[in-house]
């Protein structure tokens, strides 16, 4: 079997939060950083951490490499995509499925990763659905149809976000079954914070010793 390579996009600076970069928030203990990753199961050495303009959140979860954007007139998750991108084609990799999710998705499926890039079957790019929601972040890539992405931010020329890159790419929908709870929320503000923490409580009640 052939494994997918990974990133999880780390680099929001949380400003809804209080400027807290959202790879050190914790839910049910844990930092979201540890949970994605976990979620995420077995993928090609190294997962990719990408941390926007920002240091390496400390300490990154093992055999883990943190990549900073490219300097290049772009942010947001676009941005950690093409630094994941550069990353690989820079250790010689131009092929192959990359699976990226955001680090503020804290209720992500396990073994994920192997998941949707079964998904992707023989299409460009797919990316998660739940219901009427869409996650363009939370997808499934092939190296090969975002080479000419690189290209692309040098010239100025890229698409302005990971929606409308999907829609270049013309990617498919993995659809989640809609009557599970959702597993993509993310998490921008203290309220959903909250809500995140009182989830786990509910799915996973602390021992009682």
């Amino acid at each position: 079997m052939t494994l997918p390579f990974g990133v999880i996009i780390a680099g929001g600076a949380g400003q809804r939060l209080g400027g807290v970069r959202k790879a050190e928030l914790r839910v049910g203990g844990v930092r979201l950083l540890e949970r994605v990753a976990a979620a995420f199961g077995l993928v090609a050495a190294p997962l990719l951490i990408a941390t926007g303009p920002h240091r390496a959140p400390a300490p990154l979860p093992d055999g883990a490499l943190a990549v900073p954007d490219l300097p290049a007139a772009v942010g947001g998750p676009l941005a950690g995509l093409a630094a994941a991108v550069a990353a690989l084609k820079q250790s010689g990799i131009e092929s192959g499925v990359l699976v990226s999710a955001p680090v503020d998705t804290p209720f992500l499926p396990a073994g994920f990763a192997q998941v949707i890039a079964d998904a992707l079957g023989q299409a460009e790019a797919i990316y998660a659905r739940h219901g009427q929601d869409f996650y363009p972040p939370v997808a499934a890539w092939r190296l090969e149809a975002l080479q000419s992405l690189l290209g692309d931010l040098g010239r100025g020329c890229a698409p302005a976000s990971l929606k409308a890159l999907h829609r270049q790419l013309g990617s498919a929908e993995l659809d989640w079954p809609a009557g599970e709870n959702n597993p993509f929320i993310n998490i921008n503000t203290l309220a959903e914070l909250l809500a995140a923490e009182k989830r786990e409580r509910q799915h996973n009640p602390p021992q009682i010793s």
